[in-house]
């Protein structure tokens, strides 16, 4: 029996994050510079993202690409832009058959023109679909997102629209990037790294976190399944005891 048929359906996490590393150590693997790893971890995107629908997942959000990830070099950087640019649109054909609604987040605006048109395309293109919502986080740092959202409140309230007395946990997550998204239930990371990476700060705060030693690049349908198999054995108890769940 395969972990897909082990998987109780009920009980699916409505929303998983997953941290996509281990690129560029499989790449060096094989020799090859780490692009070679960016190129071939698409393909892992396209089966998870597949897989997820399968067991009716309704939300994926990946980590594409950090803020801090401008700091690399110059050179992998772009061929990355390059990637994303490609590979949305050799991508797009398969979105619309699986009727995968896709979705950003992040400071899009540091992105190249042309990778921001492509993907703004992309976008336009998919928004009439209605099923499994695929969110990429491009550009994106947690910390910042969070500034922002208390400059916007800040805004609010000095423009008289808001009482400091009426800030509340809600009013604070609907001025995050996430507004439209339920927080992740589950969140995956690959390479064995054991770090959040300045990744979803706020809306993981009771998500349940899974560390896999497989490199990006490997992880498959299979690997999808097993987490959320584990994530079904878990008791989810948001600060109760085990008798009041």
């Amino acid at each position: 029996m395969g972990y897909q048929d082990q998987i109780d359906l009920s009980r699916v996490p409505q929303h998983i994050a997953v941290i996509m590393d281990g690129n560029g150590r499989w790449a060096k693997g094989f020799g090859k510079l780490r692009v070679f790893g960016h190129h071939n971890g698409v393909k892992s995107v396209r089966e998870v993202v597949e897989a997820a629908d399968d067991i009716g997942v309704k939300y994926i959000t990946l980590y594409t690409f950090s803020s801090e990830n401008w700091n690399r070099p110059k050179l992998e950087v772009t061929a990355i832009m390059e990637l994303l640019v490609s590979a949305l649109s050799k991508e797009i054909a398969q979105m619309m058959k699986n009727n995968v609604k896709l979705s950003a987040i992040g400071d899009l605006d540091m992105l190249p023109p042309r990778c921001l048109r492509e993907l703004t395309s992309s976008m336009e293109k998919t928004s009439g679909n209605t099923g499994i919502v695929m969110t990429l986080a491009i550009s994106y740092s947690s910390r910042r997102e969070l500034t922002q959202s208390a400059k916007n409140i800040a805004q609010l309230v000095k423009d008289g629209k808001l009482n400091p007395e009426d800030i509340t946990e809600e009013v604070f997550a609907q001025n995050l990037y996430t507004h439209d998204l339920p927080d992740p239930e589950l969140l995956i990371r690959t390479s064995g790294e054991y770090r959040i990476s300045n990744y979803l700060l706020w809306q993981i705060a009771y998500a349940e976190l899974y560390f896999t030693p497989k490199l990006w690049p490997d992880f498959r349908r299979e690997d999808l399944f097993e987490a959320v198999l584990d994530y079904q054995k878990r008791e989810r108890r948001f600060g109760k005891t085990s008798e009041q769940v």
